[in-house]
């Protein structure tokens, strides 16, 4: 195998291992660090290091210790920067050096100022070979929350949607309808389970009066934050999200008009609030989202209805599209879907296609 060759497959090996604690280190993105050592007999993988759940240790620290003296001379595959700024630990570009290994390879460069192109400076000023940007897209698509907190002030918005054959995502006066089978709504968990909030609209939680947790065996507690976007504190104590607020958290978006009366029986109930601005008669989504990052969210996931779907859409506020769409037909009486596999913005780009069950699922992603 050539050198690019080589450098891909491991590159590759370490964006697949940063996965492992996606949606658990905090508000530090998921890296993880390869070091592979060649004596001859091929290259070796040695040390081997993901983000803490939590944020801390980083990547690089632990896969040295792992790696120990085997590091000396030897390459280090890192899916971000490393970091370049002194915390409550010494910078991790600095840690490469001490540990002595002879070349890095590097994913995604880090937005942070505290970091970009510094870690790599770091590096090269101490003799450290780097090739840099190898597999880029593809480790900043696992870390897209991070990045885009990181440049645009505000989580990455997930926009969620499971279509019918005919283009619904519902029927009137119905609540929840199946649209797709068991294994795609298995895969949809998953997907919960790597966020940081769940977001629906008032509509939603009273027609469909829904959980939004992970419900999978062995990884219910992996269930993010629930979010309503509900302006006049509408939500019933007797809902099932507000029952469940004690065990996983829930926050109502609420106006200054919400009432004083309902707000406190949810306050009871276990409910948190985020008093947002309201802009012609509904919450103003761009100022959310950047209270939400100010709490440490990278990464919310849009999942009803219509009208909340289409105000995420239309305040340009969507980095990644992904449809779930099953056989069956809705057909007098659905309700639209404002998107779908034919009408995708402009600026997003196709980034992956499968099949769960029967039910298909596409994605689309815009540059971060």
């Amino acid at each position: 195998m050539t050198t690019s060759a080589i450098d891909r497959r491991f590159m590759a090996a370490a964006i697949r291992l940063s996965r492992q604690h996606k949606g658990r280190t905090s508000t530090n993105p998921a890296v993880a660090t390869l070091i592979v050592r060649n004596d001859g007999n091929g290259p070796v993988i040695v040390g081997r290091g993901v983000t803490a759940i939590g944020g801390r240790p980083h990547a690089e620290t632990q896969a040295l210790a792992e790696a120990g003296e085997r590091a000396r001379g030897a390459t280090a595959y890192v899916t971000l920067e490393p970091c370049a700024h002194h915390g409550r630990t010494p910078p991790c570009a600095d840690a490469l050096v001490t540990a002595g290994v002879a070349r890095v390879v590097g994913a995604a460069t880090d937005p942070d100022p505290r970091v970009s192109g510094k870690g790599y400076a770091i590096l090269r000023k101490a003799g450290v070979a780097v090739d840099e940007r190898v597999l880029a897209d593809e480790a900043a698509d696992l870390m897209a929350g991070y990045l885009i907190r990181s440049i645009r002030k505000r989580p990455e918005v997930v926009l969620k949607l499971a279509l019918s054959a005919d283009g619904m995502i519902g029927r009137l006066g119905e609540g929840q309808v199946a649209i797709t089978g068991a294994t795609a709504r298995a895969q949809a968990h998953l997907m919960r389970m790597e966020a940081d909030a769940i977001v629906v609209g008032i509509g939603t939680a009273l027609a469909d009066d829904p959980w939004l947790t992970v419900r999978l065996p062995g990884l219910e507690g992996r269930s993010p934050a629930r979010i309503v976007l509900d302006r006049l504190a509408k939500l019933p104590v007797t809902t099932k999200l507000a029952r469940s607020a004690h065990e996983v958290p829930l926050m109502i978006a609420v106006g200054p008009e919400a009432d004083k009366e309902r707000k406190a029986a949810l306050a009871a109930a276990g409910a948190g609030f985020l008093a947002t601005e309201t802009y012609d008669g509904r919450i103003a989504l761009p100022e959310l989202l950047e209270d939400l990052a100010a709490r440490g969210m990278s990464s919310v996931m849009v999942e009803g209805g219509a009208d909340t779907a289409r105000a995420f859409l239309d305040d340009d506020l969507v980095d990644r599209i992904i449809l779930f769409r099953g056989l069956g037909a809705i057909g007098r009486g659905g309700i639209a879907s404002p998107i779908d596999h034919d009408h995708i913005p402009g600026g997003f780009r196709l980034v992956r296609e499968a099949r769960f069950g029967e039910d298909r699922y596409a994605e689309w992603m815009r540059a971060i």
